[in-house]
């Protein structure tokens, strides 16, 4: 039937009953009413057709909206609209409440609906649908809160457990499903994914049940379409073969519906209620909206579980095992992955045999990415490591090696097309168990911290180069450092430091008051506690391998290795005296092409100090180190090699400050004039060094100056207002003097 043309006639029954027919094409935005359709809606009682915005003005407008959801839920279910609607006057009162009942089609060339239908005066709701109806409103309102709670509820849920948890705690406005279950397929068969409101062992009967069996959520898997079934007799009439299950759970209505992700049915939800239930059109639009909020989260939940599947087999085949116990040596390692895509990344660590000695190699690295891509590189990359150092090779030579390595697979001409090219940053570190010797190569990586056997933490600066696949041609210098008795050194990726918003300096800073206050290296499976410890202090609890929802948080993969040499203990757990007045040592190279390590020498310094008694003292100390370091640069051609130790119980410690260069020139005191810009370096050392002196060596000398702590108060005592003005005026001057010079 066309718009504009005239309804057929409806019959006498119609006529007695006072019902009226009607007619919607969405296309032409035109609805057609009978006579007693028009006398309904408050106009003349004859045969007339208006616009959509006519018709909707004679309606209340909440109720407008609800036809238009009805209309589209009964065309998905292919089933009858039914709907109650206020009619409105020109003032707005509502003067009668109608019930349509209408079966709509829609025509895909078009994209239109095409919807006949019957209106009928009522003169009050139904018993028991009252508040369920749109009448009132107030269970529309429920159900928008409702269906707002629910699916914020479902979108949070992190796996298929979580999923069915949630669906088991929704608590529907009016009507409420004592009993849940969740169906898959599996092949040709109906499978249970979970259940609510039964008992452990009844889902066994549907489990594993053929899609062609007689049974409501096989049909809604075949058909795509939800079952509706109000009353046991409508169950046993529709599924005869069935009923016999069903009948044990002595329930009164069922609602099967599909569960469709993207046009696929992926299986079915079915909600079992222990009372009566009409299934009225606001309750299956209710249900359908829950089913495909179920289906999204049900999809999300399988394929985070199958990336978390393969992240595991990929931390497995990647990630090694750090082998056998070395003696005099304990190592443990942790690797935790990033948050995004499939929480895998470039990040690794390994722990490489040495041929010859016992010696062996730790390595720990960091591949430019957060993605497939990146691991794939990575496995490739500690491979091409391990065969460089089971050859024998240096820590420059392995290095210099796999930088050229990762440049020739990452400059290939498939990678060049894509402009994926890739860099990785490397920490490689040769091991000689028996001494404590490192040998150190670094390739744009941060550099290893020492806790010493005191806890005074301290970062080691070792000589670097490029990361790996910059520059095929590449050097990398090696730096050597010893691991004394009772000390621990870190290494770690970058996102160990820079987690949370942290810069290298607060990173580091984090770190060090981690290491100092955890004294897990004189303890049983300490490493293995300190380990977890730095970890927890970035993102709380976790494990070796983490995955997860805390994994869900990390904003970058963390990769940390731990290498101790213990001293042994006392039957109680603590260190001898000895080891704990053990001597506290920094060592540090400044080449004349590098004053700006002057700098790094200070800062060292300040923390190997950071417990002495007297501030004043940590000052002349690093002026005085800042001093005899300059005028090795200035004054010869050579490097500088300083030394600074630590010796005895704290409060009547020494440290001593060694310069040491190769130049046979000795040192003299001289007198500077009063606008003499240098000279000044030797009457400042006897100033304010409690010792100093020159020794000659073999190949040149050493200058060196020892300072013996004292508390501050007493310092302050002992010093002399003219000394002190004497003093302070002496620093300023030769501060700007190494400024000048450096």
């Amino acid at each position: 039937m066309r718009t504009g043309e005239p309804l057929p006639a409806v019959g006498d029954v119609l006529v007695a009953l006072a019902t009226g027919m009607w007619h919607w094409d969405t296309a032409t935005q035109l609805v057609t009413l009978d006579a007693e359709a028009a006398r309904l809606l408050g106009l003349p009682a004859e045969r007339t057709t208006l616009t959509e915005a006519a018709t909707r003005a004679r309606l209340h407008p909440v109720d407008w909206n609800e036809i238009t959801g009805v209309i589209q839920l009964a065309v998905a279910e292919d089933s009858i609209a039914e709907v109650r609607v206020r009619v409105m006057d020109e003032q707005g009162r509502v003067i009668r409440t109608a019930r349509s009942r209408a079966k709509p089609t829609f025509d895909l060339d078009r994209k239109a609906y095409d919807v006949m239908g019957t209106l009928q005066e009522v003169t009050e709701p139904s018993p028991g649908t009252a508040a369920r109806t749109p009448v009132t409103g107030d269970w529309r309102r429920s159900r928008e809160a409702f269906l707002l709670d629910a699916g914020r509820a479902l979108a949070e849920a992190r796996s298929t457990e979580e999923v069915l948890r949630v669906a088991a705690g929704l608590s529907m406005p009016g009507f409420s499903p004592d009993g849940l279950a969740v169906f898959g397929v599996q092949g040709d068969r109906l499978t249970v994914i979970g259940h609510h409101g039964q008992r452990a062992g009844d889902e066994h009967p549907f489990s594993r049940m053929p899609l062609e069996t007689d049974y409501p959520a096989a049909e809604v898997v075949r058909t795509g379409r939800a079952v509706y079934l109000s009353s046991p007799e409508a169950y046993k009439a529709r599924y005869p073969t069935a009923w016999p299950l069903a009948q044990v759970f002595d329930r009164q209505s069922w609602a099967f519906l599909p569960l469709t992700v993207a046009g696929r049915t992926m299986g079915a939800w079915m909600a079992g209620f222990a009372y009566p239930v009409s299934f009225i059109p606001d309750e299956r639009s209710v249900l359908t909206t829950v089913a495909r909020m179920l289906a999204q989260a049900l999809s999300r939940a399988g394929v985070a579980e199958s990336e978390r599947e393969l992240t595991d087999g990929l931390q497995r085949s990647m990630l090694p095992t750090l082998g056998p116990e070395i003696p005099g040596m304990e190592v443990t390692a942790r690797y935790i992955p990033t948050g995004g895509g499939l929480q895998v990344g470039g990040d690794w660590y390994d722990m490489i045999p040495l041929p010859g000695g016992g010696r062996f190699a730790l390595v720990i690295g960091d591949v430019q990415g957060h993605d497939v891509r990146a691991a794939g590189l990575m496995g490739q990359l500690r491979i091409a490591l391990r065969a460089y150092a089971s050859e024998g090779h240096r820590p420059d030579a392995v290095l210099s090696r796999a930088s050229r390595f990762l440049h020739g697979i990452t400059h290939s001409a498939d990678s060049a097309v894509g402009g994926d090219l890739r860099f990785a940053t490397c920490l490689y570190v040769e091991v000689d168990p028996a001494t404590g010797v490192l040998e150190i190569a670094r390739a744009g990586h941060p550099d290893p911290a020492i806790r010493m056997a005191d806890g005074t933490v301290l970062t080691r600066p070792t000589a670097g180069g490029l990361p790996l696949g910059i520059d095929p041609d590449a050097d990398y210098p090696t730096t050597l450092l010893a691991l004394e008795p009772g000390e621990t050194m870190l290494l770690c990726t970058d996102g160990l430091i820079e987690t949370g918003g942290h810069d290298l300096d607060t990173g580091w800073r984090r770190i060090r008051t981690t290491l100092e206050e955890h004294k897990g290296d004189i303890k049983d499976d300490g490493l293995e506690e300190l380990a977890d410890a730095l970890v927890q202090a970035v993102h709380g609890p976790s494990s070796h391998h983490t995955t997860g929802p805390l994994a869900d948080r990390r904003e970058d993969d963390i990769a940390l290795l731990l290498l101790s040499r213990p001293a042994e203990c006392a039957t109680d757990g603590t260190l001898p005296p000895a080891v704990r007045s053990s001597v506290r040592r920094t060592m540090l190279t400044i080449a004349q092409a590098e004053p700006e390590r002057v700098a790094v020498a200070r800062q060292q310094l300040r923390e190997q100090l950071h417990d002495w008694a007297c501030p004043d003292q940590v000052d002349s100390a690093v002026l005085l180190l800042s001093e005899t370091a300059t005028n090795v640069l200035v004054h010869t051609d050579t490097d500088a090699l300083v030394v600074a130790e630590v010796t005895g119980a704290p409060g009547t410690r020494r440290i001593r400050v060694e310069v040491t260069d190769v130049s046979d020139d000795l040192p003299h005191k001289r007198r500077p004039g009063e606008l003499a810009s240098s000279g000044r370096g030797l009457m400042l050392i006897e100033m304010l060094a409690d010792a100093w002196g020159v020794d000659p060596r073999g190949e040149g000398k050493s200058i060196w100056f020892e300072l013996y702590e004292r508390d501050h108060e007493k310092g302050e005592e002992e010093k002399g207002e003219e000394g002190e003005e004497r003093e302070g005026e002496a620093k300023k001057e030769t501060e700007q003097e190494t400024e000048q010079e450096v």
